[in-house]
């Protein structure tokens, strides 16, 4: 038997990431849980934030920002960037990140971060609590160490954070399917089984 609720934002987990915003002398970290991908072709993103957070103001006037992947080992400073304010201090400088020049955006990626994600704003969409700032994905870094000789994305190893609820989880490296398994023929499986066996 399932209990009913009031409505509510349950869709869990979430990822948990920082959002870079600004420039390379006067930027700000901000953490968010509520991003995802809304279209494939252009890659289009979104962040929604508060109006009252700092990072709303530089991302309305700037209209770009960066999404920086986090893992367990960034856990603590993502958290404190999401309770404390830049404006009583410099974020980057408090906690020891790296500012990195992207390719594309003015706001720097964090570089101890295994994936940054630069993206450009297309749209505001004003909510009574979030305002969703709607977004191109105009480049993507990966750390080399996590790209196979393949070019694929090993994300298992990143040890990446999701966020539920109040509470941080990190996402083990366990996998249990992948797209289309569930139709493909015993004679493929079987050929991928082999071919990931050699690896």
């Amino acid at each position: 038997m399932k209990k009913s609720s009031k409505p509510g934002p349950l869709t869990a987990p979430l990822p948990a990431v920082m959002v870079s915003c600004g420039d390379m002398e006067n930027s700000n970290i901000i953490t968010i849980a509520w991003t995802g991908i809304i279209n494939s072709h252009p890659p289009m993103t979104y962040i929604s934030v508060m109006p009252r957070r700092q990072s709303h103001g530089i991302i309305t006037e700037n209209k770009e920002f960066v999404i920086n992947l986090t893992t367990s080992a960034l856990a603590k400073a993502m958290d404190f960037c999401g309770v404390k304010s830049g404006r009583d201090f410099d974020k980057f400088e408090h906690l020891g990140l790296t500012r990195e020049a992207g390719d594309v955006v003015r706001a720097p990626m964090i570089a101890e971060s295994p994936v940054n994600i630069e993206c450009k704003v297309t749209e505001i969409k004003q909510f009574p609590s979030h305002d969703m700032f709607i977004a191109e994905i105009v480049a993507v870094h990966v750390d080399e160490k996590y790209v196979d000789e393949n070019g694929a994305y090993d994300y298992g190893s990143m040890d990446l954070v999701s966020f539920s609820h109040g509470k941080y989880y990190r996402l083990r490296r366990e996998e249990t399917g992948f797209f289309g398994y569930s139709v493909m023929k015993p004679k493929t499986a079987k050929k991928r089984r082999a071919a990931k066996h050699k690896r």
